[in-house]
């Protein structure tokens, strides 16, 4: 009897160690592509040097390469991926969509709107960010608000509104960039493809990354409720309404941060969530800073293949992921058929 009530009571106790295990390999891996980041180049240097220049050492023009053009570039590379991925994570969970990511349903082409319209107007700096924000927001309303009509959205509804509202903000974004000026178009274009070699300071989007991430882990239970479906959730005591509106300030908030720093990078919260499903589970206390560490990795190992592969050309870091990003959306569209 004492055997067979023990056996009740059991619980596997290995599935904390499983969660570290995970997000450990995981930290390994973003460490490993921030060294190859920081090494690879069309200058490489050897891991000592730059080891020696993060504490101080090295001569000017180590120094130089590493601080002032690495670095940077490689903190706001890792910092577009994780926000990107955590947005797409959230966009998912809300819409219980494997589909569902900023790109594919026109956060990103709104937050960009946004962002250029700001830069057009001779504004800068966080009114930048803001613009971006509003143009996510509206995005997103526009979508949820057109796909629900007067009944509950469905995943062809969805994307259909989606790809719909991103043609008409990439209409948007045709314009304004034939009103810009001929000196400033090269640029503005780079940075719609997704470029990192003029991404100013990393911090912000690090510092919105990491705030995120520690906010929504006391949600992740609720998340893991909120998945099963709304009237789930509410039979069991969520508050369903402000917990959608949660989800969608802080799916907006991500978008507009990832677009301002780095431009519009497709397909990475659509590939990154899925693919850790696949491998980990659906647990969103997991899913989710496993998402900011696989999508930071992600992203910082495309950027290291857009700035080598035609070297001493770089290719924007929108190029590579959308070349993983289309298969992967075209695959998961044939199995939800």
């Amino acid at each position: 009897m004492g055997r067979a009530n023990c056996a009740r009571h059991w619980r596997p106790p290995v599935i904390v160690s499983d969660r570290r295990r995970a997000l450990g390999v995981l930290l390994v891996l973003a460490v490993v592509a921030v060294a190859g980041s920081l090494t690879i180049g069309s200058v490489p240097l050897h891991p000592g040097d730059v080891v020696s220049v993060l504490f101080g050492g090295g001569d000017e023009l180590q120094r130089t390469l590493i601080l002032d053009l690495r670095l940077p570039r490689t903190l706001s590379a890792f910092a577009t991926g994780g926000l990107l991925a955590v947005a797409g994570a959230l966009m998912q969970v809300l819409l219980r969509n494997p589909l569902a990511d900023p790109y594919v349903l026109g956060l990103s082409g709104g937050a960009a709107v946004g962002a250029l319209m700001a830069m057009l107007g001779g504004v800068a700096g966080w009114l930048v960010s803001g613009s971006a924000f509003a143009g996510a927001m509206l995005s997103t309303l526009l979508v949820f608000g057109l796909a629900h009509g007067s009944g509950s959205w469905t995943p062809a509804r969805l994307l259909l509104t989606g790809v719909v509202v991103a043609a008409g903000w990439g209409a948007l974004m045709t314009l304004l960039l034939a009103m810009a000026p001929t000196s400033r178009l090269p640029g503005m274009l780079y940075w719609l493809m997704g470029d990192l070699s003029h991404a100013g300071s990393p911090w912000p989007a690090l510092a919105v990354l990491v705030v995120v991430c520690v906010l929504l882990f006391p949600l992740g239970r609720t998340l893991n409720v909120l998945a099963r479906g709304h009237v789930q959730a509410a039979v069991l005591g969520v508050s369903v309404r402000p917990l959608e509106w949660l989800v969608y300030l802080l799916a907006s908030l991500l978008t507009s941060v990832a677009v301002t720093t780095a431009g519009t990078v497709g397909f990475v919260g659509l590939v990154v969530p899925h693919m850790l499903r696949l491998l980990i589970g659906n647990d969103q206390r997991l899913i989710l800073p496993a998402c900011a560490l696989a999508g930071g990795t992600l992203v910082l190992v495309a950027d290291t293949v857009a700035r080598v592969v035609i070297a001493p050309e770089q290719l924007p870091v929108g190029v590579i992921t959308a070349l993983m990003g289309v298969p992967t959306f075209l695959y998961l569209l044939y199995r939800s058929r």
